[in-house]
């Protein structure tokens, strides 16, 4: 048994940073530290078996995302190796489809697509698609969707690097702490729970209230909710302050919603000076809910009405002024026709330097494949039962819209999941597609828009 024992302490070594190792040591007294020293109880043999065995999936994991394009991801460790374990857990990562389960989806989507909407409903969604989602929040308000807790894992970037390691530390502390307590592991994925409730509505996660968040006082300054620009031949010359205008690291959601993604930023971003969050929508009724919560505090944040697709429509800032640009669940409501366009505007508000980070629906996701006929729009664009529209992407066509914009690749995932409802044993193949690209900070010819080439 000893002979085993320094191979696991090199693989905990290896993984855990030394504020945690020690904590360990402590708790343990780990016999490669102390050799005269038997295991004193079968609770600790335990313990380290199992920590050992989640520090070396967790080497695995880095070193199976980690390439030349693109950078660890930081997307999940549950691997199925057994199919007969698959109703233990509600989520499995890192999911490989064999050819006849890809066959399959292609066969669906081609036959769920042979009947089109009508053209004179499909220029009444495009026309009336705010009126939709009015309705949809209305009905709903924030209580449809779960809030974004999984952001600050997957894009890292939101916060500025200090911030970054800060929660970084807090996090492994916190788990070190459910470690020491549980003298377990578990894996909570808590952003996909209810999945299946989700999928008969046809909707992607989405937010419940934060209350209570208490607010740094030292950052609480009075901002106007509107700008105080002037407009000279169609351009905003900034001549007065303008929401988050002193703000050293500025951050715009896309298509806010309800707050399922402002709320868990704003509660890091109160601890986390000199940071500003803005979000928009263009449902109005989202805006008027995200601005009545409860956490919604002007200090750090601007909530407005904005159709992304009104190229005319000015934003409540200047130009390249932002850090970061978040884009989740929101370009596949845009007709497809339109999205180069979003893209272009967007791209202008970023810093040179600066991030946007995308996530939405990937192609052949099972809330592609349970469509019916008649619902289809045009190639992979659909309508739900509710009005609204979504698109399923593939990660060729992410890349050429956001190169074409002058954006240089950081990331771009196909993420592929099993969700299971292990009550009823279904199985659900969801696919996601997600990246992360940066404006140049020097643009050269060689990034321009006019010399990019599409890929096939």
């Amino acid at each position: 048994m000893n002979s085993h024992v320094p191979k696991v302490a090199t693989i905990i070594n290896s993984c855990l940073p030394a504020e945690q190792l020690k904590s360990v040591e402590k708790l343990v007294s780990l016999p490669s530290q102390r050799p005269g020293i038997q295991m004193g109880s079968l609770n600790k043999m335990n313990f380290i078996t199992r920590l050992s065995a989640f520090c070396l999936r967790k080497s695995k994991m880095q070193q199976r995302h980690q390439s030349s394009r693109r950078p660890t991801a930081p997307l999940g460790s549950r691997i199925l190796t057994d199919p007969s374990e698959v109703f233990e857990h509600n989520m499995w990562d890192h999911m490989q489809w064999s050819q006849e389960e890809e066959e399959n989806a292609k066969e669906k989507v081609a036959e769920n697509s042979l009947v089109k909407v009508q053209w004179e409903d499909q220029d009444k969604y495009e026309r009336e698609a705010s009126r939709y989602w009015n309705e949809f929040y209305k009905t709903h308000k924030n209580n449809f969707f779960k809030d974004r807790n999984w952001l600050f894992l997957e894009f890292p970037e939101i916060l500025p690097e200090k911030g970054r390691e800060r929660l970084k530390t807090e996090e492994r502390s916190a788990e070190l702490t459910k470690i020491n307590s549980t003298n377990r592991f578990s894996y909570k994925n808590e952003m996909f729970e209810g999945g299946e409730k989700y999928l008969k509505k046809s909707y992607e996660d989405g937010s419940t209230s934060v209350q209570g968040d208490v607010y740094n006082k030292t950052q609480a300054k009075s901002l106007t909710d509107n700008p105080q620009g002037k407009n000279y031949g169609g351009e905003f010359h900034w001549l007065e302050s303008f929401p988050g205008s002193d703000a050293t690291f500025r951050i715009l959601e896309v298509g806010c919603g309800a707050g399922n993604s402002v709320f868990p930023i704003l509660k890091v971003l109160c601890n986390t000076p000199g940071t500003f969050l803005y979000c928009c929508d263009f449902a109005s009724g989202a805006v008027e809910l995200v601005k009545s919560h409860s956490s919604y505090n002007s200090a750090w944040c601007s909530a407005f009405v904005h159709d992304v697709c009104d190229d005319a429509l000015p934003y409540p800032f200047p130009d390249e002024i932002l850090d970061v640009i978040l884009l989740v669940f929101v370009l596949s409501t845009i007709h497809p026709d339109r999205m180069q366009g979003v893209v272009n505007r967007l791209a202008k508000l970023l810093k040179p330097g600066g991030m946007l980070l995308f996530r939405d629906y990937g192609r052949y996701d099972t809330a592609q494949l349970r469509f019916k006929k008649g619902r289809c729009l045009s190639e992979n664009f659909y309508v739900r039962g509710d009005g609204t529209r979504v698109y399923f992407f593939t990660k060729d066509e992410v890349w050429n819209m956001f190169s074409l914009a002058g954006l240089t690749e950081v990331q771009n995932l196909v993420d592929r999941r099993l969700q299971v409802n292990r009550k009823k044993k279904v199985k659900m193949q969801r696919v996601w597609i997600q990246s992360k690209f940066q404006k140049p900070l020097l643009l050269s010819p060689n990034n321009s828009a006019e010399t990019i080439k599409r890929r096939p």
